[in-house]
């Protein structure tokens, strides 16, 4: 969080909570009541001031006020650059401790930043660098992996330049409980909200 963040929260410590305004669409898109946020200033704001609390709900805190946030599918979106995955929030993974698939072929993972689901577009990218028993992945490797059930280890490895994980199956309903996060924040008992 930013400076200003910090200040703003000391000196206005109890302003209630906002639900239902903000969302992060499946391509990392900022949403304002549905409408993408398309301001470079606004989504850089965004961006250095976006965290999780204690029960996996991710917000935007926006000076003394927290505005949760929706997530279509993971609230870090990851995009492939050379040979290094970076946030749609602008940081790079270090330390990636996770990989799964889920039914669809999607990648996600748990890093330093939270968990994550790779851009579609990098797909091709992430088919290079994943590996079956030491071998280049083809297509009945990939088959035969997305046909596990949920919580399976496959054979298959996904390899960036400082790690080599294991990709795990996981069913899209799985993800958020598996992953410790919350797609829909709501209000919890005794949460002070702002309409």
């Amino acid at each position: 969080m930013e400076d200003w963040v910090h200040r703003a929260l000391a000196r206005w410590p109890n302003v209630p909570a906002l639900f239902g305004w903000l969302g992060l669409d499946r391509r990392g898109r900022w949403l304002i009541r549905g409408e993408i946020i398309n301001r470079p200033q606004i989504i850089d704001t965004i961006n250095r001031n976006y965290a999780a609390d204690e029960h996996g709900r991710w917000y935007f805190q926006n000076g003394p006020q927290r505005g949760y946030v929706a997530v279509e599918y993971t609230p870090l979106i990851l995009r492939a650059e050379h040979d290094v995955l970076v946030t749609h929030t602008g940081l790079h993974v270090e330390q990636p401790t996770q990989a799964y698939l889920d039914e669809e072929g999607a990648l996600l993972f748990v890093s330093e930043h939270g968990p994550s689901v790779l851009d579609a577009n990098d797909l091709e990218w992430a088919l290079q660098r994943i590996t079956t028993n030491g071998k280049a992945i083809d297509e009945a490797a990939l088959a035969e992996a997305l046909s596990l059930a949920s919580g399976t280890i496959t054979t298959l490895s996904f390899t960036l330049a400082h790690a080599t994980l294991p990709l795990a199956r996981l069913d899209t309903a799985q993800v958020p409980q598996a992953l410790g996060f919350v797609r829909e924040p709501q209000p919890r008992d005794g949460e002070r909200t702002s309409s």
